[in-house]
């Protein structure tokens, strides 16, 4: 097999990894800012590239690397295009790149998109290049201890998971993440994605191309496979752990936390990944998903850290533990292997210093951004969506499922007979002798759920209705819905799917419209709905100007 190839199929794979982060993140936030944030995933490269060919590159990969900290930028790709080194150079572009777009889910739904790019560039063309080249330029000072990260744990997805953590701070939480009780304590509200399909298919995403993330730099099939394997085995386990964990913890599986996991087994076997065996793969992963659990609900509700989709969690946290981790589990050098202590404390020395250099520069980025162009956007083009105010988009959806009001409330043969009520009701609301055309007009608010809408519309057609008005919208009673928790936070009023449907009668009493509703919609389980009346001054038609009873051409009914 020619490694050769496999190496650049492995850095295209790595390439498709900004798809599913862009999916996972647009997700796990709130559908008014996914524009956004398709935006910023694909800035991170567009901007990563240009400057990482103007300076990150050679500061990376120079021959000329001075005290194993930095090289000297170079320009042979401008200067000899024929002899440069390609291969390495897209292979190390994708993998700068994955470290910049990490960022960009912690500092979801307020952050300038502006300053975002400023910050996609620095980190690009500065901070990253400088540690990676520490550990994967041979001249680089942690190469020359035996510092292993073989695909990226602390160089890519530490890095990229701290600065995701220092940026969520500096930026604070959205609005209405936290908020106060009548006795002054801090109560946390839990904001769900509004896809978790979208994240789910990110999440395999991840998965499917972190096999080249893992594995494009493998020196032989054998290894290949031995790589592939443990990238396999780690993730697998995390999740099951992870579903184990919140399911005796909360109750239930939790969704959300078992893709996060199944990220986070794979952040931790990159560091190790052609260095541990299948047992050391496996202890990895069952940390792993406990681990991420452990800290999406320490940064969120104890740190008071608004991450929405758990980047530091997932990265920061995990891309510590899979380096650290390679120290005890290293089939060759590790700890548990017998090979003593060397291998864990160059490690955690290696960790230490990419940490600690990690905070220094990128808490120094956001400090500056912070005080100069800003990095947060105002409240209300936060509460309107940064789609709409930061790119003019009116929504990243739009058009995309129209419903038609005629497939409203599924299929369904059901009917109801409600004929008989005219009988029962008509004479009670009508005087003797009078007509229905002496009534006022009223508006007849009907809240119900979707799957009687049918129901309902046949009913309505059966005492005359002609016409109605129909929306989507979203409500809880007193019940307030079906509790529950979203990512550890108990979630306290749930919002359901109904329908309003709205009615404006006159011909027709409003007492048989109330009375063929009640009994097209009566289940007797809670969210059977409610109904509002309301009266109504007087009814206009638009196109022929016509007023009143005109206006609304409904049947009469006949006693």
């Amino acid at each position: 097999m020619d490694m050769s190839v496999w190496f650049l199929l492995g850095a295209v794979l790595v390439f498709f990894m900004q798809c599913g982060f862009a999916m996972v993140e647009t997700g796990f936030t709130r559908a008014k800012n996914a524009g956004n944030i398709i935006m910023k995933n694909l800035m991170d490269f567009c901007i990563g590239t240009v400057v990482f060919c103007l300076l990150g590159y050679g500061i990376m990969n120079s021959e000329n690397y001075f005290f194993g900290i930095i090289g000297k930028p170079e320009y042979q790709m401008f200067t000899d295009f024929t002899s440069f080194n390609w291969s390495n150079f897209f292979f190390q572009l994708v993998f700068c790149a994955t470290a910049a777009t990490i960022v960009s889910g912690a500092m979801a739904e307020r952050t300038k998109f502006s300053t975002y790019c400023v910050y996609s560039g620095v980190i690009s063309a500065i901070v990253y290049p400088i540690e990676a080249g520490w550990t994967w330029n041979g001249q680089g000072w942690l190469a020359q201890m035996g510092f292993v990260d073989f695909a990226g744990s602390s160089v890519i997805h530490m890095v990229g998971g701290i600065s995701a953590l220092i940026g969520a701070a500096m930026l604070g939480a959205r609005i209405g993440k936290y908020t106060k009780d009548k006795d002054g304590n801090t109560v946390v509200h839990a904001f769900p994605g509004h896809s978790l399909t979208l994240g789910a298919l990110g999440c395999f995403i991840l998965w499917f191309a972190w096999y080249g993330f893992n594995g494009a730099a493998a020196s032989d099939p054998v290894q290949l496979a031995q790589i592939l394997g443990n990238t396999t085995i780690a993730p697998a386990v995390a999740t099951v752990a992870c579903m184990l964990y919140t399911w005796k913890k909360g109750g239930a599986p939790d969704v959300s936390m078992c893709l996060n996991a199944s990220l986070a087994g794979l952040v931790g076997i990159t560091a190790g990944c052609a260095n541990v065996d299948a047992l050391g793969a496996a202890v990895i992963g069952l940390v792993d998903g406990i681990l991420v659990v452990v800290a999406v609900e320490f940064v969120d509700q104890k740190l008071k850290i608004d991450d929405p989709v758990g980047a530091f969690a997932v990265h920061g946290c995990n891309g510590l533990w899979g380096t650290v981790a390679v120290g005890l589990f290293d089939y060759s050098n590790g700890l548990f292997y017998g090979g003593g202590l060397h291998l864990l404390g160059v490690q955690c020395i290696g960790v230490l210093a990419i940490a600690s250099y990690t905070v220094i520069t990128m808490g120094g980025v956001f400090y500056i951004l912070k005080k100069t162009i800003g990095l947060r956007v105002s409240a209300e083009e936060e509460i309107l969506g940064l789609d709409a105010t930061e790119h003019a988009l009116t929504s990243a959806y739009a058009d995309f499922l129209p419903i038609e009001a005629t497939n409203m409330g599924g299929e369904t043969t059901e009917t109801v007979d409600v004929t008989d009520l005219r009988k029962a009701v008509l004479p009670t609301v009508i005087p003797a002798g009078g007509t229905v055309a002496e009534r006022r007009f009223t508006k007849v608010s009907i809240i119900c759920k979707e799957d009687r809408f049918n129901i309902l519309k046949d009913a309505m057609t059966q005492i005359g209705v002609t016409g109605m008005t129909v929306a989507h919208v979203m409500g809880c009673g007193t019940q307030k819905g079906k509790t529950g928790q979203y990512r550890g936070v108990k979630m306290n009023m749930n919002l359901l799917p109904q329908l309003q449907v709205d009615i404006v009668v006159s011909t027709v009493p409003p007492e048989l419209v109330v009375a063929a509703a009640k009994k097209a919609l009566y289940t007797g389980e809670y969210g059977d709905g409610k109904i509002f009346l309301y009266d109504v001054e007087n009814v206009l038609r638009i196109r022929t100007d016509e007023s009143g009873m005109a206006a609304l051409d409904n049947t009469k009914v006949q006693q």
